[in-house]
């Protein structure tokens, strides 16, 4: 291995030993990756959705596997912000990959007042606000499909944040994702994560019924993987690289080279998810392939990689 092979990165001003995550919703509050892999080797590590209350999700079955991916409609079930600061921090404090807390209500009152009393805690780098999940009725997808209410909760959220770093997920579910995109940058988003899961369904034909009891879910997966690079490049080109904020890319990554892909197109870090399900230790697997990828192509710094993608002379 080349050890002058550099895979640290800046992602809005925070320093990240690598650039991989887990993406919110599919390792928990952290110590559930414990025995699997030392979770510290990770860049960075989004949380389970919190809300103000606890929420007991939606009714069982909630997640149901597809060709090449799986739907889940949890409903954003989570122990509530009390019990997470009572429970949950003191592991994360113990973390030195930088802590993101993934942000979820019903208004954006709710929003407000978890970040407000998350503002300060020292273990968490910043938040990632969750305005795009397909399977709840109220707040998440509701809050991202339009620009003028993605400005307002963004700057509402970013106020309360205080200093800490602000990262709004994005839905692929949207005529023009660029669009969506601008709107959180104006508000104040210093980073956007892209892309979430898009609404789905799968059907028993024996009973003629959805097989989710919510009917619907969110498609992620291998399944999603071309399309979500494609829109990280589109919001890289049209909206993030003259900005200068940085993008964190999701969607079906399993091993190192779907992960240089996003990169490529223009992320500046990539979150893993569903595959962390089938094979919980993948990130570190993942980023001791970028080291190589890096050594075996010289690239000397994986930030020179972030939207190198050649145009057609």
């Amino acid at each position: 291995m080349n050890e002058s092979v550099d895979i640290s990165v800046d992602f809005a001003g925070i320093h990240l030993a690598n650039p991989v995550f887990t993406a919110s919703g599919t390792c928990g509050y952290a110590d559930e990756l414990g025995e699997y892999m030392d979770i510290n080797r990770l860049g960075g590590f989004i949380t389970k959705s919190i809300t103000r209350r606890p929420r007991k999700g939606h009714a069982t079955p909630r997640i149901v596997e597809t060709n090449s991916g799986m739907l889940n409609a949890i409903g954003l079930a989570n122990i509530g912000l009390d019990k997470f600061i009572e429970e949950k921090l003191p592991v994360l404090e113990k973390m030195s990959a930088a802590v993101f807390v993934n942000l979820a209500g019903e208004t954006i009152n709710e929003y407000v007042a978890v970040a407000e009393r998350l503002a300060n805690e020292k273990a968490i780098a910043g938040f990632e606000l969750n305005i795009s999940c397909p399977n709840v009725k109220k707040g998440g997808i509701s809050f991202g499909t339009e620009p003028v209410q993605v400005k307002e909760i963004t700057s509402a959220v970013k106020k309360a944040a205080g200093e800490k770093v602000l990262m709004v997920k994005l839905s692929p579910t949207v005529t023009d994702i660029s669009v969506i995109a601008r709107a959180a940058v104006d508000a104040g988003a210093d980073a956007l994560s892209l892309v979430n899961t898009f609404t789905a369904m799968v059907i028993d034909i024996e009973s003629r019924k959805a097989v989710l009891a919510n009917k619907t879910g969110g498609l992620s997966g291998p399944a999603i993987k071309p399309i979500a690079v494609y829109l990280v490049n589109k919001v890289y080109n049209e909206v993030a690289k003259d900005r200068g904020v940085p993008i964190l890319g999701m969607g079906g990554i399993r091993n190192a080279s779907d992960a240089i892909e996003y990169i490529i197109a223009g992320a500046t870090a990539v979150a893993v998810g569903t595959a962390n399900f089938v094979e919980p230790g993948c990130a570190a697997k993942i980023i001791e392939g970028i080291k190589k990828y890096c050594t075996r192509n010289n690239v000397a710094q994986i930030r020179d990689l972030v939207g190198s993608l050649l145009k057609e002379e």
